[in-house]
């Protein structure tokens, strides 16, 4: 089958935005969702996910475990995790 026939697997990920205190996350509130992509770039999903936060344009510290994302917006006390599911 030619490569521009087969279809994309969708990729769906998981996302939580949580407020901070002390650098650690706090849960006084919570916002829970779940994205898709059919980009399977870790780098498409940080995009997606940062676009849904409302963090574009923001500098953000990210750290990436397997299948697990934390980012860190600077000067704003929030965290954004991302779970994504293979």
């Amino acid at each position: 089958m030619p490569a521009n026939n087969r279809r994309k697997k969708m990729i769906t990920f998981n996302i939580e935005i949580t407020d901070t205190f002390n650098g650690e996350s706090n849960y006084s509130w919570v916002k829970r969702d779940q994205l898709t992509t059919k980009k399977p770039s870790r780098r498409a999903i940080v995009q997606k996910a940062k676009a849904w936060a409302g963090f574009t344009g923001i500098r953000c510290d990210v750290d990436r475990h397997d299948s697990f994302i934390i980012i860190k917006p600077r000067g704003l006390c929030q965290i954004l995790f991302i779970n994504i599911e293979y």
